[in-house]
């Protein structure tokens, strides 16, 4: 008999531990803050990604829009400037195109590496320092 009233103390302790903790990681702003401020900066790596790329239709896979199947994907802070990382084709019959992309803390593009086989994009990559093409 002590064994059922001592399990259902536990259960109920344990129960409304865990409700407590869930209610202040959901009504924790902060995460929110930072989830919006990491979806400003992977919108305006979408922006100098298809500056650079010169084509406004791009297909991109990224933080905000992840693929799973594509490959992984992040944006994350390095001090005062930002990675974000993800892939990119121009047509669905084209293969993905990784690239990691820095920006500073005004969103201005610092670097961008990507892997890609355009004589264009590789000719502008040789004139711009911030560029890094391979093919």
């Amino acid at each position: 008999m002590n064994h059922r009233i001592g399990r259902a103390v536990f259960a109920i302790v344990v129960g409304l531990v865990i409700a407590g903790l869930s209610y202040q990681w959901i009504t924790n702003p902060a995460g929110r803050e930072e989830r919006v401020l990491q979806i400003g900066v992977v919108e305006a790596a979408r922006e100098h990604l298809a500056t650079t790329i010169d084509d406004a239709d791009l297909q991109v896979v990224d933080p905000v829009s992840p693929n799973r199947k594509v490959g992984k994907v992040y944006v994350y802070p390095e001090g005062d400037v930002w990675a974000v990382s993800g892939y990119y084709r121009r047509e669905d019959t084209e293969r993905w195109h990784p690239y990691l992309m820095s920006l500073d803390a005004e969103l201005r593009l610092k670097a961008l590496k990507a892997q890609d086989n355009d004589p264009g994009l590789l000719e502008r990559a040789q004139m711009d320092p911030r560029l890094e093409i391979r093919p």
